[in-house]
């Protein structure tokens, strides 16, 4: 889930910023599906709109039964979460890892899943917990034969450090194990980018419309590369961490990203929608160190007025609780 925490990691994006030219045709974006809300639709009118929209791909934090149920012979792509309260027992027994994949993967063979993200913004203490929790929960689903999904952990871009993106390095001891690790398995790092809290925690350096995709020209040059918006260089730093922590092989899947439409600065339906509509365009044209789509999650699905935090955490949302969009999107 989003985190103002962000805002503090990079005071990288100096400037202010561009957008380029907008490819047509993405198959790169899935959404995420949180349920800390009054009044939200059922699983399965969920899943509905969903496909109704044509999002192939959607995030749940938890072993939702309703969702998975729901989601059963619909072929959307998931990435499943392992909470962060169970990362304890799953590193520490084998076993918990093994009953963990069998209710809540084994149990539901007709779910397309794609990842497994074991833990969501882990921090403090419980991050000693993740890399053998991961090889856990890797080893127990390729004991149950589905070697095929993969496993990781989702990160914000506070575990990352340096300016500009070529000099992105992990500010965090914890992740460069955890790296390695990924390189070894072919499994991509989940990266939680949120331009919105980065201009937020600096407004005074970044210009808003480098943060909406909306600039005209190149703000920042790194070497060879032009960055013409806050979303690619808060991913390339991530791919620079990665090569500096010697796995630079790892893809990088970005596991959130959104803009809220009220609660707090610069949160307006207007800005949600410029944000998320550019986003939506871009990710099929990749980033200047890693041309190419990016596998990419919209936060989220549905405003959530149960959420904890800050007030923008409640507008985040697509769409409201009674399906209605909170403004026009479009997914194709």
């Amino acid at each position: 889930m989003a985190k103002q925490g962000v805002a503090s990691m990079l005071a990288l994006a100096l400037l202010l910023g561009a957008f380029a030219t907008i490819p047509t045709g993405v198959h790169a974006i899935g959404v995420c599906y949180g349920v800390n809300g009054d009044n939200l639709p059922s699983a399965s009118d969920v899943v509905q709109l969903y496909r109704s929209n044509g999002i192939n791909q959607m995030r749940i934090y938890f072993p939702d039964t309703n969702a998975l149920n729901a989601l059963s012979g619909s072929n959307i792509g998931v990435i499943m979460d392992v909470p962060n309260s169970a990362l304890s027992s799953l590193a520490s027994d084998p076993s918990a890892a093994a009953t963990w994949v069998q209710s809540n993967v084994q149990a539901f063979p007709g779910v397309n899943f794609k990842y497994i993200a074991v833990g969501n913004e882990v921090s403090g203490g419980d991050t000693n917990s993740i890399l053998p929790a991961m090889k856990n929960v890797n080893s127990a689903l390729a004991n149950a034969g589905l070697g095929n999904i993969k496993v990781s952990t989702a990160v914000q871009s506070g575990v990352t450090q340096g300016f500009p993106p070529s000099q992105g390095s992990f500010s965090q001891g914890y992740m460069g194990p955890i790296a390695q690790y990924l390189q070894s398995t072919g499994a991509p790092l989940l990266c939680n980018v949120y331009p919105y809290f980065s201009y937020t925690g600096n407004e005074a350096q970044i210009d808003l419309s480098y943060a909406l995709f909306t600039s005209p020209g190149t703000v920042v040059q790194d070497g060879g590369n032009a960055y013409q918006n806050l979303f690619d260089a808060l991913v390339d730093t991530f791919v620079s961490a990665l090569e500096n922590a010697g796995a630079g092989n790892v893809g990088v899947v970005v596991s959130e990203s959104g803009w809220p439409s009220a609660g707090g600065d610069a949160a307006t339906p207007g800005n949600a929608q410029t944000y998320n509509q550019n986003l939506i365009n871009h990710v099929g044209q990749g980033t200047p160190k890693r041309p190419g789509s990016i596998e990419t999650y919209i936060f989220a699905m549905f405003n959530e007025d149960q959420k904890p935090g800050a007030e923008t955490e409640r507008h985040f949302g697509l769409f409201n609780p009674d399906k209605s969009p909170a403004y026009p999107i479009n997914f194709s």
